[in-house]
């Protein structure tokens, strides 16, 4: 047999860091063989014992669904030898199994984020045919006016020539709008309210499908998705 701490043992797992697993411990999300254990420094023997976490037990096989909530200053790519990439703040363990994120969101963008290592689950999320909507809260130098949210409605027409699909524009206040679109062209979001007179000062996502941002996260921390979660995204695309 071979004792390992609790707290290095949710790590190992993957589904969160070090310190989170400590704190999420303390505050009772984790349980032993269907018992809440409070204790990051009891030891147990992984090989005879179970776990979960927030309910779910830790998946040793199938596919890796994670939300991540993006921070700003990292890009959203597999690697790159000068800057910090999002699979930088992954586990080693779930990049060895080719975990990859869903779609990109621009280095100064923030919010949901997800990674997975089941390819036709992201596929389908990012196809245009999919239609899976996009949230977005964007604050902007300017003030948004009823007429956008008219022109959104309608489709955007770029600069380039590009016709974005018929999108919705909600309007918080004359700096403050939400955004919901049904694809992901190259800066898509920016590019559209800067056609319109509001370029966009912060940008950040709020959900994905009929999934939200978990706001327990702070911007660089992640976790495992649920299986509820996982089909919330995108209902009756999840693989078998």
């Amino acid at each position: 047999m071979s004792f390992l701490r609790l707290d290095k043992i949710i790590t190992d797992s993957g589904v969160c860091s070090r310190s989170q697993a400590k704190e999420w411990i303390r505050q009772g999300r984790v349980a032993v063989n269907g018992a809440v254990c409070t204790d990051p420094a009891s030891k147990w023997d992984p090989a005879t014992t179970g776990f979960s976490v927030n309910g779910e037990p830790i998946r040793e096989s199938g596919h890796i669904y994670v939300m991540l909530h993006k921070p700003a200053g990292v890009l959203t790519a597999a690697r790159d030898p000068r800057q910090p990439t999002v699979m930088d703040l992954m586990p080693p363990a779930w990049k060895k199994r080719g975990l990859f994120p869903v779609g990109r969101l621009d280095k100064d963008t923030t919010g949901l984020l997800l990674l997975t290592d089941d390819g036709e689950w992201g596929h389908r999320i990012i196809s245009p045919k999919s239609r899976v909507s996009k949230l977005y809260e964007a604050r902007v130098d300017g003030t948004a006016a009823p007429e956008d949210a008219e022109a959104f409605r309608r489709g955007i027409v770029l600069k380039d020539g590009l016709q974005c699909l018929p999108a919705g524009l909600e309007i918080l206040s004359p700096s403050l709008v939400r955004v919901t679109v049904f694809e992901g062209k190259y800066h898509q979001v920016k590019r559209m309210l800067a056609s319109r007179g509001l370029p966009v000062t912060a940008l950040k996502r709020l959900r994905v499908g009929g999934l939200g941002l978990d706001e327990s996260l702070s911007p660089g921390e992640y976790r495992l998705l649920t299986k509820e979660e996982t089909e919330a995204v995108a209902p009756g695309m999840l693989s078998k």
